[in-house]
């Protein structure tokens, strides 16, 4: 049940997907990798909609080159943890909510354990590694996997359904080159902020999804456009003949 604090903080959303789809949104929990560029607004949004449990995870600390994009760190945060400065501030936000963090590493060795419970995993990531591995834990777990990635004005967001879309290696079959690149702080709020409504949306049963869909953005021309995704057979994650 909502309390009348909750009824009255989000009275605009209810009408949209009533108290039933605000209780499903209260008794959520997500899994966040990542607390930089994109991690910052989609937890900033999550807490705003009232997702009752986001659980954060991240390794690095703050550094005064993040603070172009990454929107919740302030330049006192400058040697924090990532995920305390992130969950600090989104728990004075909104203190209806539980938020739990964890400084580390995101590898084969605790990733399962880090999703846990979750309902839901986004991607927050900088290095398809990871990806790959959350990627494999969703599908492992059939549970969404969203998707999300900038560079410079650009940026590319996809819903991963497991046993429905496509997976991360049907799209990307191979990591592409490591590099050190361009961001601006307007990509990573619209991608975070897509990420953060695909997740809405999917607990709430509002809209279509990204679902076998993948959304590019142009920062540049402030053009949108999806192509559809199809899965691939011989995935080595999802595929019914493995290679």
């Amino acid at each position: 049940m909502l309390s009348e604090r909750e009824q009255e903080r989000y009275r605009r959303q209810t009408m949209i997907f009533g108290e039933e789809g605000q209780e499903k949104l209260k008794k959520a929990t997500i899994f966040i990798a990542g607390a930089g560029g994109l991690g910052c607004p989609i937890a900033l949004y999550l807490a705003a909609a009232g997702i009752g449990h986001i659980r954060l995870a991240d390794r690095d600390t703050v550094e005064r080159t993040n603070l172009n994009r990454q929107v919740l760190h302030r330049d006192r945060d400058i040697g924090r943890a990532k995920v305390a400065s992130v969950g600090e501030k989104i728990a004075a936000f909104n203190p209806e909510i539980e938020v739990e963090t964890a400084m580390v590493a995101i590898d084969a060795s605790n990733a399962r354990g880090l999703v846990g419970d979750a309902e839901m995993i986004v991607d927050a990531t900088d290095n398809f590694e990871t990806r790959y591995l959350l990627n494999e834990i969703a599908v492992e777990k059939g549970i969404p996997f969203v998707h999300g990635a900038i560079s410079g004005f650009f940026g590319q967001a996809t819903t991963i359904l497991p046993e429905r879309t496509p997976c991360l290696r049907c799209i990307f079959p191979k990591k592409p080159p490591e590099e050190v690149f361009p961001v601006i702080g307007t990509t990573a709020g619209v991608i975070g902020l897509v990420q953060a409504n695909e997740v809405i949306k999917y607990l709430t049963g509002t809209g279509t999804l990204l679902a076998g869909r993948l959304l590019l953005w142009d920062g540049t021309t402030s053009t949108m456009e999806t192509f559809t995704i199809e899965r691939q057979p011989t995935c080595e994650v999802c595929g019914e003949v493995k290679p």
